[in-house]
């Protein structure tokens, strides 16, 4: 047995025994038109060949997860990339503090391997923009030639005390795994959960899906629920650094400098203590300045010690007491995208066990130039032209022996490589400020 059939077993077995399912909630769907969904199939029917060259997804009854229909489902994050844990379809309960991993299944079901590849194959996750005590996040596959061609199933979230929250995504923390990739799976852009999805596939993300267990797959996020009973203010804001104004985005360039501001104010009926600050600044800004720390103490100004984005001390604060730290960043292009770049810099600040935060855009429009086309038919001695030159008559009649090699281990890592790089270049994920 291969390593990858190995992998495919532990894919395909996340425990069934380790899988609760909650009854009672139905979520799933899809867009076959027929009353009650698409059709359900054992796998001794699948087996016998029931599905001839038919290409569906998740509609295996009894598959090594269970009901495939029920192909999203979470389990609270303990930092794990193990896909043998105990998930949770369903319902599952969410604490304060605490993250949790959703998870979406896909699985072709037909048999036939690269015989019936599923086309266009796209995933993404749909999280709720609202502040309620129950919140449900929904994932998506579709396939262009699979039929139903859409599909979806939902995970439900809620608080144990009726207490309302919201949903953080962690931004980067999607993730994607199969056999040909490994248990350590690959980032993956954060487009995931925008409507646009990403593309899965086998041996790249290139939306082909090949039918039978070893081509399964699971795509993974990270959310956080945060409360919204606590009364403390997070407030995150940014301007053009040498100008007065603060605002909640900025257009800038490479190069340019911009200020960054959070402001904290004690809004509960007690003193608190030991109130801390951390902000990470995105991938192409750097910091370039000192973190400084103005209060009721420090009405001037004080230079704060340590590292903000691991998270700083700035002591404690009587009721409506009131605290802002400011820091100057540089807008550096280390990987942006030809166009429209978000650079979204968040702003956190913990009081006991309770962190909010809040967010700032800088808006950078990167333009790129196109690659000249070259005129062989003006300068015909270019090497270019001469590499391109149609081969002569008495030249082309051997054929060669065989085709040049490429290296398919060099094309496929190209590829899959293409998430993790294209997470940093600025994609906008929604605002949740009207949450705050």
């Amino acid at each position: 047995m291969s390593k990858a059939i190995k992998l495919g077993a532990a894919l395909a077995l996340s425990a069934v025994a380790g899988l609760t399912i909650a009854q009672g909630v139905s979520a799933w769907g899809d867009n076959s038109g027929k009353e009650g969904g698409r059709e359900s199939y054992t796998l001794k029917q699948v087996e016998s060949g029931a599905l001839k060259n038919k290409i569906v997804f998740n509609s295996i009854s009894d598959s090594t997860i269970g009901d495939e229909k029920k192909f999203v489902s979470a389990r609270e994050n303990d930092g794990s990339k193990d896909m043998n844990k105990t998930w949770q379809t369903g319902e599952l309960t969410v604490e304060e503090g605490k993250e949790y991993v959703i998870r979406l299944y896909a699985h072709n079901n037909n048999p036939q391997g690269t015989k019936t590849v599923a086309k266009d194959t796209t995933v993404r996750f749909n999280i709720p923009t609202t502040s309620e005590s129950s919140l449900t996040v929904n994932g998506y596959i579709s396939a262009s030639n699979a039929s139903p061609s859409q599909y979806w199933d939902g995970v439900v979230f809620k608080s144990s005390d009726g207490r309302k929250f919201y949903l953080d995504y962690v931004e980067g923390s999607a993730t994607f795994y199969n056999n040909k990739i490994g248990l350590g799976g690959l980032n993956v852009s954060d487009k995931v959960i925008t409507n646009d999805g990403i593309k899965i596939g086998y041996e790249s993300l290139d939306g082909k899906i090949p039918g039978c267990y070893e081509y399964a797959s699971y795509t993974t996020i990270v959310v956080k629920p945060v409360f919204t009973d606590h009364n403390y203010v997070v407030d995150k804001r940014v301007r053009l650094h040498g100008t007065e104004n603060w605002s909640e985005s900025v257009e800038a360039k490479v190069g340019d400098l911009v200020d960054f501001v959070i402001k904290y104010q004690n809004t509960t009926e007690n003193a608190v203590s030991d109130v801390m600050i951390r902000d990470v600044l995105p991938n192409n800004m750097e910091l370039a300045s000192d973190v400084v720390l103005k209060n009721g103490t420090n009405p001037n100004g004080l230079t704060l010690k340590g590292n903000i984005s691991t998270g700083i001390n700035i002591g404690g604060y009587a009721v409506d007491a009131t605290a802002y730290v400011t820091f100057t960043a540089k807008v550096v292009d280390k990987n942006m995208i030809c166009g429209k770049n978000i650079l979204r810099n968040w702003g956190q600040i913990g009081v006991g066990s309770v962190t909010r935060q809040d967010d700032a855009d800088v808006v950078v429009q990167k333009t790129c130039k196109e690659e000249p086309k070259k005129d062989c038919t003006t300068n015909p001695e270019m090497a270019e032209c001469q590499k391109n030159e149609e081969p002569k008559k008495e030249e082309s009649k051997e054929t060669p022996k065989e085709m040049p090699s490429t290296g398919a281990t060099e094309i496929v890592m190209g590829a899959l490589g293409i998430g993790s790089t294209v997470t940093a270049a600025g994609y906008y994920l929604a605002s949740r400020k009207n949450l705050r």
